[in-house]
């Protein structure tokens, strides 16, 4: 079954809460259906996502897609394709115009997956299928009170392991958060820190002692320094044993093959695109070092983190995005379930298209009213 068509759906709705960490903050979600569609007519489906800018006009995407990608699938087979192994070369080595590259892994996997009659994690190899996650709140920009009502509800839906984000120009205001996070979790609540980036090896190494000195034990501390800093990272590893550093989220494949080869990381961050996980994955086991799911659009990294070996967590945010699909990954008693249905389980809503698809840029104002998010209270 060869691929022969293709759909795009472009959305864009207020978030429900401002998000973001010590560089960035995001108001709207500015997302894309794709659909790829094979001459059976299965369907595989993938998003893509820009946080900082709104995507351009629905015609324009699918004009972009269709010179740029699309020469390259049309005729193809999705199995023969996620499996494809090439070698960039000169002009060749280059992005899309817009950011299609996790949306076509995710979408090709589906559809092989599918037309396997698999559910993804099974296709990848997964023994098992549910794994650990995490709350995390995306939290920088939320006053203390939204603070800790995001965390006490997440522990009530049985959560118990949690991050926040740090790096704050004033380090008393992490102290604080560290603070009033512990009073609304369990006693013995896992606890990550996650600074993106905010910091220097040195400062780093005398931030996470003095938090721990304040009595704040964490399980990992995420991106303390610049993702290309592998000596100050591996400096990190070695001095605070007491805790583990989590790396690897922002750099590409080349990117985390050369962390891994520099001892730079306690613990792999990786996020949704599946052929690029899962062979990033192999090389980690070859080297011993465990693997995290961070964020992944509507948590379909929950069957790499499934398949792959010393996965022990996946990172759920609480956004609201489970209304464009018609089930979303089942996440009960802080574990996320992979979804016993062929391909990754997610399908786009018809009503969904019908309600909230936006062919065409809208400022911000005239978004409205955010979509509810069902796991969240009101």
């Amino acid at each position: 079954m060869s691929l022969a068509d293709f759909r795009i759906t472009r959305f864009q709705f207020a978030r429900d809460r401002v998000i973001g960490d010590s560089q960035v903050r995001a108001d709207d979600a500015n997302v894309a259906a794709l659909e790829l569609v094979s001459s059976s007519g299965a369907v595989g489906l993938g998003f893509v996502q820009t946080l900082f800018s709104a995507l351009p006009d629905q015609a324009e995407i699918e004009r972009i897609f269709r010179a740029e990608v699309w020469p390259g699938l049309v005729g193809q087979t999705a199995l023969g394709l996620v499996h494809r192994v090439s070698r960039p070369r000169g002009g060749n080595q280059r992005s899309a115009s817009l950011p299609f590259h996790e949306a076509l892994q995710v979408a090709l996997w589906d559809l092989a997956a599918k037309e396997a009659g698999l559910p993804l994690h099974r296709m990848l190899g997964a023994t098992r299928d549910r794994v650990r996650a995490y709350a995390s709140g995306l939290d920088f920009h939320l006053d203390d009170g939204a603070f800790q009502a995001l965390f006490a509800h997440a522990a009530a839906s049985g959560y118990r392991a949690f991050k926040i984000k740090v790096g704050h120009a004033d380090f008393a205001r992490d102290l604080h958060r560290l603070a009033l996070l512990k009073a609304v979790v369990p006693a013995g609540s896992q606890i990550m820190a996650d600074a993106n980036e905010a910091w220097a090896a040195k400062e780093a190494l005398m931030k996470i002692t003095a938090i721990r000195d304040a009595g704040h034990d964490l399980l990992w501390v995420e991106d303390p320094i610049l993702r290309h800093d592998f000596a100050g990272l591996r400096l990190l590893r070695q001095a605070t044993p007491w805790t583990q550093i989590n790396s690897g989220e922002y750099l590409d494949l080349s990117g985390k093959r050369a962390l891994l080869a520099a001892e730079g990381t306690d613990l792999l961050n990786v996020h949704g695109q599946v052929s690029d996980v899962m062979r990033i994955g192999w090389l980690a086991a070859e080297l011993g070092v465990p693997v995290s799911l961070g964020n992944t659009f509507l948590e379909v990294g929950v069957h790499m983190a499934c398949a792959l070996p010393e996965v022990e967590w996946l990172e759920y945010s609480f956004q609201n995005f489970d209304h464009l699909v018609e089930q979303p990954i089942e996440i009960s008693d802080g574990y996320a379930i992979a979804p016993d249905r062929p391909g990754h389980g997610l399908i786009l809503s018809e009503t969904t298209r019908a309600t909230w698809a936006r062919p065409h840029l809208l400022p911000r104002d005239q978004l409205g009213a955010a979509p509810a998010n069902p796991r969240l209270p009101l």
